[in-house]
C-alpha cells in the first residue's frame, strides 16, 4: 500500500517542537493574562516505580537499578495526556531517568511498546547500507510534507542521522537517532529508538528530546541498552523455525520504521500533540518506494485504516 503510514516510536516516531496546527485568527474575546494564568497547565502526580520491573506482557523485564524509574501503563497515559495526547493510548509504561522531570523545559521520558509482528531474522545486519537507507527516509520524509501543510502542520526536514544505526549481535539490540527540522524552528529535534530483537517480537524505547540533549540521553539510551533484557523463553535464540511466527521485514525496516504501522500506541493516535512541549509525533515515511526497495516488490502492510 502506498499510502502514508502515520506511526512511531512507538515504530519511527518523529518528533520535533513546532507550532500546533493553524487555527481561526483569536478573536476580541481572547482571555486576559489573569484568566490564562488561572487556567496555568498543572502536571499531574504520577506514581514511579524502581527497581527490576517485569513489563505488563510479562515477555521482558527491566532492570533499573538506582538511576531510573519506571511508570506503569496507568501512569504513562497520565503523562501522555497531561503532554496534550489523546487518552487510551497502547504502552508498556514510560522510563524517566532520577532527577528528570518529565514536565520541566528538558523532560523528557522513554515510552516503551512491543511489536509483535513476529521474529526479526538479523541475518541482513552487516548489508544494510545505511547511508543509503538514510536518503530514502529522506525522500519519504520531503514527500510526506504536503499531507502535513495540507492538515495545518510545519513540513519536515530529516537532517542525518544524531547517531548512526548500531547492532550488537551478540545481544540483538539495534539502536539509533535522528536529527530533525520542524517548520523555522530554532532548536531541531533528537529522535533516539532502541530496539530489543525477541523471539516473537521487538521491545521498542524511543526517546524524544532537542537535539541540545544528545548527550545526556544518548548516554541514558545506551544504559537502556543493558537494562532490558527478553525473559527466558522470549529470548532471541528461543526461536523455533519452522514453528514461531517469522516477522516479513528485517532490522532495514525497523529503522525505516514503517513496518511497524500497526504497534500500540503510534498506529492509534497516529499524530500526537505534546501541546504542553510543544511537539508533534508523527510518522514522517511516505512507504510505497522504500518497501518496494526494501521487499524488493513485496507487497507492503496495510497502515491504519488500510
Amino acid at each position: 500500500m502506498t499510502r502514508l503510514l502515520l506511526c512511531c516510536l512507538l515504530s519511527l516516531i518523529t518528533p520535533a517542537f513546532a507550532q500546533e496546527p493553524d487555527s481561526a485568527a483569536p478573536s476580541g474575546d481572547a482571555p486576559s493574562a489573569p484568566a490564562a494564568e488561572e487556567r496555568k497547565f498543572q502536571p499531574p502526580e504520577l506514581k514511579y516505580q524502581t527497581g527490576d520491573i517485569v513489563l505488563p506482557n510479562k515477555v521482558a523485564t527491566l532492570h533499573l537499578e538506582e538511576s531510573y524509574r519506571y511508570l506503569d501503563p496507568k501512569e504513562t497515559e497520565k503523562l501522555l495526556v497531561a503532554w496534550g495526547n489523546p487518552p487510551d493510548s497502547d504502552t508498556l509504561g514510560a522510563v524517566v531517568p532520577v532527577g528528570v522531570d518529565p514536565f520541566g523545559d528538558n523532560g523528557w521520558a522513554v515510552i516503551v511498546t512491543y511489536l509483535d509482528d513476529g521474529h526479526v531474522d538479523d541475518v541482513d545486519a552487516k548489508k544494510i547500507d545505511y547511508d543509503d537507507l538514510l536518503k530514502d527516509m529522506k525522500e519519504g520524509t520531503h514527500d510526506a510534507n504536503k499531507e502535513r501543510t495540507d492538515a495545518g502542520y510545519a513540513p519536515v526536514e530529516l537532517l542525518g542521522w544524531a547517531e548512526p544505526p548500531h547492532y550488537d549481535d551478540l545481544s540483538r539490540k539495534l539502536y539509533w537517532a535522528q536529527e530533525l527540522k520542524f517548520g523555522t524552528a530554532d532548536v531541531h529535534t533528537l529522535n533516539y529508538d532502541v530496539r530489543v530483537l525477541g523471539r516473537e517480537g521487538v521491545l521498542s524505547m524511543n526517546a524524544v528530546a532537542g537535539m541540545p540533549q544528545l548527550d545526556g540521553i544518548e548516554r541514558d539510551m545506551k544504559d537502556l541498552l543493558r537494562i532490558a533484557s527478553f525473559n527466558e523463553g522470549y529470548r532471541y535464540e528461543d526461536y523455533k523455525h519452522g514453528t514461531d511466527r517469522l516477522a516479513a521485514y528485517g532490522l532495514g525496516a525497523l529503522v525505516a520504521g514503517g513496518i511497524a504501522a500497526k504497534a500500540g500506541l503510534f498506529a492509534k493516535l497516529g499524530v500526537m500533540l505534546l501541546a504542553f512541549k510543544k511537539f508533534i509525533i508523527m510518522g514522517v515515511v511516505a512507504l510505497g518506494a522504500l518497501l518496494r526497495k526494501l521487499f524488493g516488490g513485496g507487497k507492503a502492510a496495510a497502515g491504519p485504516g488500510g
